[in-house]
């Protein structure tokens, strides 16, 4: 075989082979557009089934949904009211622990000023090499 007669035989090939991948791609095209097709037709069906659902959902919710509602709201209330309270009663106890926090430094001051600025110190160091970590 001469080099010219292998050359055309792999173009030849070639040529075939490329043919060969139009067809299938045209294959692949048409198969994929019929599947488009049903599948559009499934998400239409989904969609109206969803539709349908969410109706009858919404109808038993306002047939049941009321009293349901009501006895909800009541005892969210009662729920935030007690939180309410709670936090109120938090909140003074809070500045009750300030109040006499504050008067115990002043207090502290007051009487050992040395020993105070000894301790706030310390504090801040520990503090200052805490952080740097």
């Amino acid at each position: 075989m001469t080099t010219s007669t292998a050359a055309q035989h792999a173009r030849e090939a070639a040529r075939d082979t490329a043919g060969d991948a139009r067809e299938g791609l045209r294959e692949v095209g048409k198969a994929a557009s019929a599947a488009s097709s049903d599948i559009q037709k499934d998400l239409q069906a989904l969609r109206d089934d969803l539709s349908r659902l969410a109706e009858q959902v919404g109808e038993i919710v306002a047939a049941k949904g009321n009293a349901a509602w009501r006895r909800a709201k009541t005892s969210v209330d009662g729920v935030v009211s007690d939180a309410q309270d709670r936090g109120r009663e938090a909140a003074h106890a809070v500045r009750d622990v300030s109040d006499n926090f504050v008067d115990a430094v002043d207090e502290s001051i007051k009487n050992r000023p040395y020993a105070t600025l000894a301790l706030v110190a310390a504090v801040g160091f520990i503090f200052g090499a805490a952080w740097r970590r």
